[in-house]
């Protein structure tokens, strides 16, 4: 037990060293692409940094591609504001190398450079994060359902506080602002749509569907654009059966969710049945064995 014990500390303390290496492999990569400007002040003509040509060109993600339109289409879904051609070449970099280089600590185990301790753990290292490199879609899918549930949840919300606010004098952007409290997920994107309104309201309403990046997110702006030309009772009508469909959908998403954790409840229920087959059963059926077996010679 103290080797099990032992050998888990070790494999915990090789993952969290994995962590901090990638993270710094992370920084060092930032500071060797990202052009540190040596006056920082805001031009329209300067460009964000970004990954080199040569590195894109490197992994082919230079050039429009299916994978390519994926990234873009989940990143948009999930609200992050990488690159998706930078991240496509960098999880090609490390599905190709990660393999090399639990080869390589392999190598060095087997001629005795490294403990095999040591590289058992650092080959479980490097498989962790090549799964993690080839499953991400996975993670990046799952996480867009969370968020798309997320947002239409404050969608609904907002949505019945505008309803509430039917008749009232107020302005729309006075009605969007007192909603802002009560949003979470959705409180930047809300802010800078607040922020940009009276710029020009409708390239805000445009920056913050494309923020959000959801069909609900779509529908709803292109409803407060209508409530920005003209308030009426059909627009009013048109949002409440909006508020409606999101309902709905919260309720299917809820359904589904429970049916996907009975089954794995279902699952799970089945681990004991299997431990009691084996620490109870097994050994009956072993001692029947060779008693067939004695009788039988």
């Amino acid at each position: 037990m103290t080797e099990y014990g032992s050998s888990l500390l070790s494999a915990m303390s090789w993952f969290i060293q994995l962590a901090f290496a990638f993270v710094g492999f992370a920084a060092v990569l930032k500071l060797g692409f990202v052009r540190r400007y040596r006056w920082q002040v805001s031009l329209k003509s300067w460009k964000k940094g970004g990954a080199p040509p040569w590195f894109l060109k490197l992994w082919r993600t230079d050039r429009d591609s299916p994978a390519l339109r994926e990234r873009q289409l989940l990143f948009a879904r999930c609200g992050i504001r990488l690159s998706p051609a930078a991240y496509l070449a960098t999880q090609r970099m490390a599905i190709t190398l990660l393999p090399a280089a639990g080869l390589s600590v392999y190598s060095l185990g087997r001629i005795g450079w490294i403990t095999p301790l040591a590289s058992w753990n650092m080959m479980i290292g490097c498989s962790l994060l090549i799964a993690a490199a080839a499953f991400d879609r996975t993670a990046l899918n799952g996480f867009q359902r969370y968020r798309t549930d997320r947002i239409r949840r404050e969608l609904v919300i907002v949505g019945s506080q505008l309803l509430y606010y039917t008749g009232s004098r107020l302005h729309l952007h006075g009605k969007l602002m007192r909603c802002l409290p009560l949003t979470r997920t959705i409180r930047g994107e809300t802010g800078l749509l607040l922020n940009e309104w009276y710029y020009d309201a409708d390239a805000a309403l445009r920056r913050f569907k494309d923020r959000l990046g959801t069909e609900e997110a779509y529908a709803f702006s292109e409803c407060l654009r209508t409530l920005k030309t003209h308030e009426s009772e059909e627009v009013y009508g048109l949002l409440r059966d909006i508020v409606k469909d999101y309902k709905a959908k919260i309720e299917m998403a809820k359904a589904s969710r429970k049916e996907t954790s009975s089954y794995l409840l279902f699952v799970l229920a089945g681990i004991p049945i299997l431990y009691t087959f084996q620490l109870f059963l097994f050994p009956w059926v072993q001692e029947a064995a060779k008693l067939f077996d004695s009788l039988n010679p």
